[in-house]
């Protein structure tokens, strides 16, 4: 190990503080600024830095709300003796909403959508000749905040029963209800069952109503998510031009619409995956790294999940005791990163981010995620342990 596993927390506070005051909203005017920002910075930090444009449907709330209000509407119409209607609309609904919400590429709603431009900004460095790619994706767009984001009852529930925590292996997978809701539309209707197609249509409706609370709220700061991991983005960059490493080709990847659940690496994935072979390419998504204690996540999934590859998680864990790192085991998260993408494309990857002692993202989604609230020495360890992966692989 080398000097430069021990990163100077100044440029992690460079990042944070210099782009968390920019309104980041998937497709915007700051987010373009702030991809622009971090092309340079990474070039400044020796890495060959680019803007890529993409033109995606670039929200979470809009595609997840029109599903949700047409189940609506398919339930009402059901519930007034159009059950056959009722019971095909349900289900295309329920199909878009598992498309849209499992990280599919198809998502034919958002085809219909308004749509943006975003950047994914796209560096290399490392030994740029290496058969071994390591990719590290982190992401600059922030999202919009919502009263769905309150984290009261949890920490009631953990405060009350603190032994809990040891028993908790994710939290409930809260979008599993919205996809329920016209699956009960469809199955109550093709059934005949008033009150089931009763219950999914006022979920539904429920549904709708919160995404379209979503989009009439701010836009937060983003510090942690995903700010955070985007300064170690930067930080690798530096380390890697001081310290070069030799056998592994390293890409160094922040997009521009995760917040739209996972758009930017989608339209990565459609440029890149092909000159990526899946034998000599490993991707790690970064999120979320200053709540308190990093974590190798096991597995993802809004509605499905998706555990990923054993050994790499191993590997991950194995870098953490190369830098003197602590990192926590055993946790999955019932969200959705751009680690998803590459996953279900079958490459191996895994997501390394951090929880507080609630299990929960520190300020996710508040207005309150700046720069002040962050764990700076769990940003700077996340730093230490990723450098330490990339020389493993060298």
């Amino acid at each position: 190990m080398t000097d430069a596993l021990a990163p100077p927390t100044h440029v992690l506070h460079e990042i944070v503080e210099t782009l968390s005051p920019l309104r980041r909203n998937p497709g915007s005017q700051g987010e373009r600024e702030a991809a622009e920002w971090i092309a340079r910075r990474l070039r400044e930090a020796g890495a060959d830095a680019r803007i890529e444009a993409e033109e995606v449907a670039s929200t979470f709330y809009l595609p997840v709300g029109v599903h949700s209000a047409l189940s609506a509407a398919a339930g009402a119409a059901s519930l007034l003796g159009a059950r056959r209607l009722g019971a095909l609309a349900g289900a295309a609904v329920a199909a878009g909403l598992w498309e849209d919400l499992t990280g599919g590429s198809r998502r034919p709603l958002r085809r219909l959508l308004p749509k943006a431009t975003v950047r994914n900004v796209v560096a290399e460095a490392g030994d740029r000749d290496a058969a071994r790619t390591l990719v590290l994706v982190a992401h600059h767009d922030a999202a919009r905040t919502s009263f769905i984001f309150d984290d009261t009852l949890p920490r009631a529930l953990i405060d009350h029963f603190p032994a809990v925590v040891d028993r908790l292996d994710r939290w409930p997978p809260l979008m599993g209800l919205v996809f329920l809701a016209p699956a009960l539309v469809a199955a109550g209707s093709l059934a005949g069952r008033r009150g089931m197609v009763a219950t999914g249509t006022a979920m539904s409706a429920a549904s709708a109503a919160v995404m379209a609370d979503m989009g009439t709220n701010e836009v937060v700061p983003g510090a942690n998510d995903n700010l955070s991991a985007v300064a170690v983005l930067v930080r690798i960059a530096e380390a890697l031009r001081d310290d070069p490493v030799e056998n592994v080709r390293v890409l160094l990847v922040s997009t521009g619409a995760e917040e739209a659940n996972q758009e930017g690496m989608l339209a990565f994935a459609r440029r890149h995956f092909a000159e990526l072979p899946k034998e000599t390419t490993t991707f790690l998504a970064l999120e979320m790294l200053g709540s308190g204690e990093l974590v190798v996540v096991e597995g993802e999934g809004f509605l499905r999940m998706y555990n990923y590859p054993e050994p790499f998680r191993d590997e991950l864990a194995a870098a953490a005791a190369d830098a003197g790192v602590h990192v926590r085991r055993g946790l999955r998260t019932t969200y959705a990163s751009d680690a998803l993408i590459p996953r279900r494309a079958g490459y191996q990857c895994g997501m390394l981010c951090s929880v507080n002692e609630y299990l929960l993202p520190r300020e996710y989604h508040k207005p309150t995620d700046t720069p002040d609230r962050l764990d700076w020495d769990c940003v700077a360890d996340g730093a230490r342990l990723v450098e330490a992966l990339i020389r493993r692989f060298g």
